[in-house]
């Protein structure tokens, strides 16, 4: 069936407009509805030389022909300025947001799939943003989410997102780390189609704690956390060390990798995939996924970023809103 997918270009000043607009130069049997200024979309195809044919959002999904984008308005209030992140202009990027979490949420749209947002510049006008994961949790009333990274062949979950590493260790507690758990393995089914999830899980110290000896969190909160979840029924396993868990060893008897904080799970999975590989937030009533790049304000404007992440978070948006509506 014919899927509606909400979408976000993020930072005015950054790559995800001219993305989309080149994304839109091929016909698609699904619909994408860009939650933006239409002027904003029409400079970024004038700058690149490009077409692009803008049309109101229907009652029912139509497919995209090529050069064809479905708009619902959001005013930018100061014009952008390519490479040059404008603070003013951070309420238009949460508005856009907020106008398409509300289309998933109403089911108007079946999936948000959202582009970079410059967070600095969203501080600097004076609102605490760490990231589209805590927001999105926090405009769902969803207490606990999951962000995972994901290519075609891996699999990287997160305990821990956005937060300063010394935060971490204390954000790891028995009770979190068992909800984060509940919430792989019930995506992993309902999202993913997976019957019986495979999940590992790192350790948080240096050769997952060594017995103790390199920290107390594996043997005082991980190790338990993990055995009560396998008593629930859920295939988990570990902590098994970080440096050997990315392994093929490992990695052909798992599904998911769950790693402790944000730089220890990603650099692996974006040194296999970057650039095609997406962001999806496990946990929301609704459907998520995201590029896996920021804004690269120093590429926008100029036609030369890659769209590989951008077709890969739209692809996987349409695979999990098709498998999630199967499970309904």
């Amino acid at each position: 069936m014919m899927k509606r997918l909400a979408l976000t270009p993020g930072e005015p000043a950054g790559i995800g407009p001219e993305l989309l607009v080149r994304y839109m130069q091929n016909a698609s049997n699904h619909e994408v509805v860009a939650f933006a200024d239409p002027e904003l979309l029409v400079r970024y195809a004038n700058r690149l030389g490009l077409s692009l044919r803008l049309r109101e959002m229907g009652d029912k999904p139509n497919s995209s022909k090529q050069n064809e984008l479905t708009i619902v308005p959001v005013t930018l209030p100061f014009k952008e300025d390519p490479g040059n992140a404008n603070p003013d202009n951070a309420e238009y990027v949460l508005n856009c947001l907020d106008a398409a979490i509300n289309a998933c949420v109403s089911k108007e749209c079946e999936a948000i799939v959202t582009g970079p947002i410059q967070k600095s510049s969203i501080n600097a006008a004076g609102i605490d943003f760490t990231g589209h994961t805590e927001y999105l949790a926090k405009r769902t009333n969803t207490s606990c989410v999951v962000m995972m990274l994901a290519t075609d062949e891996l699999r990287v979950a997160l305990a821990t997102t956005h937060i300063p590493l010394r935060k971490v260790p204390d954000t790891i507690t028995f009770s979190h780390l068992t909800r984060v758990i509940q919430v792989i393995h019930n995506d992993l089914q309902n999202r993913f189609g997976i019957h019986s999830p495979r999940i590992l899980v790192c350790g948080l110290n240096p050769h997952a704690g060594e017995s103790g000896h390199l920290g107390r969190e594996e043997e005082e909160i991980i190790i338990p956390a993990v055995k009560m979840m396998r008593v629930s029924g859920i295939n988990v396993s570990g902590p098994l060390p970080a440096d050997t868990i990315f392994t093929e060893r490992y990695l052909k008897n798992a599904d998911a990798i769950l790693a402790m904080y944000h730089d220890q799970g990603l650099p692996v999975l974006k040194s296999h995939g970057f650039g095609y590989s997406a962001n999806i937030t496990l946990g929301l009533p609704i459907v998520r996924t995201s590029v896996d790049h920021g804004t690269a304000l120093d590429l926008a404007g100029k036609g030369i970023a890659s769209v590989g992440s951008l077709q890969t978070a739209i692809q996987m948006a349409l695979q999990i809103a098709h498998t999630s509506s199967e499970k309904m």
